[in-house]
């Protein structure tokens, strides 16, 4: 097998949920990323940023765009959904999994495709124009 192959198809298998892996739990994930900026890559690039506030709250800003505001909750066990500012009826839910000290997320419904891995995490805040943060 061509080295190219055997790297894609490991990054494949590292970014799926293992059989029988369990999601953080809402306090689990909460204890995880509060006070915490993590750098969310998908397939090696990096899609955003999110700042994890007490109470819940959030600062996201995907890769080259400006921040938004917004909270999340566990809607079932295991499953972490996020509504923000500019469509709060709008929630994206995701499973979070740590793995060996590293923060992956699975998007609800969509196994084969998105996936995301912390590849930077920071206890410094986001850097946002016209949110004061």
């Amino acid at each position: 097998m061509r080295w190219g192959l055997r790297l894609a198809l490991s990054a494949v298998f590292l970014a799926a949920p293992a059989l029988g892996e369990t999601p953080l739990s809402a306090e689990a994930f909460e204890a995880r990323t509060t006070g915490r900026t993590m750098t969310y890559a998908d397939d090696g690039q990096v899609w955003g940023r999110e700042q994890y506030l007490s109470d819940r709250r959030v600062i996201w800003a995907f890769e080259g765009e400006e921040c938004k505001r917004g909270i999340w909750d566990e809607v079932q066990p295991g499953l972490i959904c996020f509504a923000y500012e500019d469509a709060p009826d709008d929630t994206e839910c995701w499973h979070f999994f740590d793995r060996e000290g590293r923060l992956f997320a699975q998007l609800e419904h969509d196994t084969d495709a998105m996936s995301l891995a912390a590849v930077d995490e920071t206890a410094k805040g986001l850097v946002c124009g016209g949110l004061g943060v």
